[in-house]
């Protein structure tokens, strides 16, 4: 297991980016290695970002040196998202079985986690999100139809999808972490329109189901201070408060979304008309 760690920084300092420095503060690469959990520490609301592929030997963690207490879970909840083909995950002995886009929520007070493959060939793709939790809830199994979905968009614009909410006050409880994932309709090709602030919440954004020759290019920043990303599959994008978050790919992609902050209300945020980007 591998923890690497990722500092907040100013949006007065994006003018003076070139793309090297951007891709370095924002983008995280090369999470998802075969046989291996890697992790990511971002000093953004102190999300843990990380991905575990496991193939002939399952993987575990659950030691909290990396984040300064004895368990990982000792002050943190977790929401583990596959989007491999089929895997299994114990927590302290409760066995989960997750399908394809099937999310497993973990409480805090877990003292180790096991990650596997149900087929070795064919292995899941766990991809996690962490955040600070202030109470004790239940781990739960999210399948994908327990999830709650909400279509959203317009063809015409190239913008149709449809977002399922798992980890949300609606389907269910945490602390403070809100985790789902969303789905581009056939043709289109933008998420998240229109492009808006969240000043009491961050965002980490993971994209999958990409082709090796797609990219999304995912744009950031001040509205009227914009800045993009190349963004290949499985790398993720840590989202600050006052960043904008848009994307457009050129083919088909789904994305994992997962915020923390200072609430849960999903439709808080400040939209900003595209007009108005510079």
């Amino acid at each position: 297991m591998t923890m690497r760690v990722l500092y907040g920084v100013s949006p007065n300092d994006i003018p003076s980016f070139d793309t090297k420095r951007l891709r370095a503060e924002f983008l995280i690469e090369g999470l998802f290695a075969p046989g291996n959990i890697e992790f990511a520490y971002t000093h953004v609301d102190r999300m843990v970002v990380g991905a575990a592929c496991p193939a002939q030997t399952p993987l575990i963690f659950g030691d909290g040196a990396d984040v300064g207490t004895p368990l990982f879970f000792t002050a943190r909840e977790m929401g583990i998202a596959n989007l491999g083909d089929a895997g299994r995950i114990i927590v302290d002995g409760q066995e989960f079985a997750l399908a394809n886009r099937d999310i497993l929520y973990v409480g805090r007070g877990a003292e180790q986690v096991t990650l596997a493959s149900d087929d070795p060939a064919n292995p899941a793709r766990f991809y996690m999100n962490s955040v600070p939790a202030g109470r004790d809830i239940a781990h739960r199994l999210i399948t994908r139809d327990e999830a709650k979905p909400l279509d959203l968009g317009e063809d015409r614009r190239s913008n149709k999808r449809r977002l399922r909410m798992y980890i949300h006050p609606e389907v269910a409880p945490s602390c403070l972490l809100l985790m789902g994932i969303t789905d581009l309709a056939p043709g289109s090709i933008w998420n998240t329109m229109p492009p808006h602030l969240h000043e009491r919440r961050m965002e980490a954004y993971c994209y999958f189901d990409l082709a090796e020759a797609d990219r999304v290019i995912h744009l950031m920043g001040r509205p009227d201070e914009t800045r993009n990303l190349i963004v290949a599959n499985g790398d993720v994008v840590i989202s600050p408060a006052w960043s904008i978050h848009m994307g457009a790919g050129t083919g088909p992609y789904a994305f994992v979304w997962g915020m923390t902050g200072e609430n849960q209300a999903y439709t808080e945020f400040d939209p900003v008309p595209v007009a108005d980007l510079k």
